[in-house]
């Protein structure tokens, strides 16, 4: 299971009842982020989730609605007595980033990992996540994000005797280990099954909408997705500032064959993004518009599935 709120939905500054966009989920124990702007320690505080389990913190880009809340982050997780080290991902320019911004936060109990985005995609394993970051078409650099909980085939005991595999190494096995014993290699294909379905979410935010965001989303059980603007004649300026429109982004999760979508990062002007809808929604009818702290959790699908809200 995938725990995945929606700290906030705001773009270019916070509102009274609008916190900026980030993301964060919760699976097996770590905590991920994905941006980090001003007031989204306020927007963790309210839904009630810590912030010393967060492991990893994703960066689209630069611009400061999307990393301004790092220094009073990176305090507080001190102040929690956290030893354990951060990652941090995110474009070219990270660690010069990171580094000015941290001339206000200079001690931590804790070392910061930084990995630097060059090529148009990456991936990462980091505490049970698959991370895929992507290329985007911002006015400056900017990446998308996938993540994926893979899921291994069901053991099977009973090939497991058939092959006299030693108990002690089934739970290695299991887990898609290979283990030798007492000089036999045993590998995980010996007793597992086909590859089961996972959990994929994909976010991406400040961007014009290119083919690499239907490619990457393609299959998710939740897109997150931009909607800076819902009126119909925005689009000019969505373009001119290289963001997208709620049709826009319908047409993504169409293409992508996706399960739902979530529209985030409104525009200040957008009051009530809900009653912007009807034309996304002829386009991909599970559109919905956002609202702060939304929250899902996302189930491994057993037959059917389910995926609770």
């Amino acid at each position: 299971m995938l725990d995945v709120c929606l700290l906030g939905t705001g773009g270019m500054m916070p509102l009274p009842r609008r916190k900026l966009t980030s993301l964060m989920t919760r699976y097996n124990g770590s905590n991920l982020m994905i941006d980090c702007g001003e007031g989204t320690q306020v927007a963790v505080k309210e839904k009630g989730w810590s912030f010393k389990p967060i492991d990893v913190i994703c960066f689209t880009h630069y611009h400061a609605d999307h990393i301004s809340g790092l220094p009073g982050l990176l305090l507080t997780m001190g102040n929690a007595e956290r030893t354990e080290p951060l990652t941090l991902i995110g474009p070219k320019g990270l660690v010069r980033v990171v580094s000015a911004l941290r001339v206000i936060a200079p001690e931590l109990p804790f070392e910061i990992h930084c990995i630097e985005l060059t090529k148009l995609e990456e991936t990462f394993e980091l505490y049970g996540y698959q991370i895929t970051a992507f290329r985007v078409n911002h006015n400056v650099t900017c990446y998308g994000y996938s993540l994926e909980i893979k899921r291994s085939g069901k053991f099977d005991a009973a090939r497991a005797k058939a092959q006299n595999i030693p108990l002690k190494c089934w739970n290695p096995l299991q887990k898609g280990e290979t283990i030798t014993f007492e000089g036999i290699t045993y590998t995980p294909d010996m007793v597992l099954g086909p590859q089961r379905k996972g959990i994929k979410l994909t976010y991406t935010t400040d961007t014009r909408p290119v083919k690499a965001i239907a490619e990457h989303a393609a299959g998710s059980d939740l897109f997150i997705c931009e909607g800076m603007y819902g009126e119909q004649d925005k689009e000019q300026k969505a373009k001119a500032y290289k963001h997208m429109t709620f049709q826009e982004a319908a047409g993504l999760a169409k293409e992508a064959n996706v399960k739902e979508m979530w529209l985030t990062h409104y525009s200040p002007s957008l009051v009530r993004p809900e009653e912007a809808l009807e034309e996304a929604t002829r386009v991909f009818p599970n559109t919905i518009a956002a609202k702060d702290r939304q929250s899902v959790e996302l189930q491994f699908e057993d037959g059917e599935g389910e995926k609770k809200q």
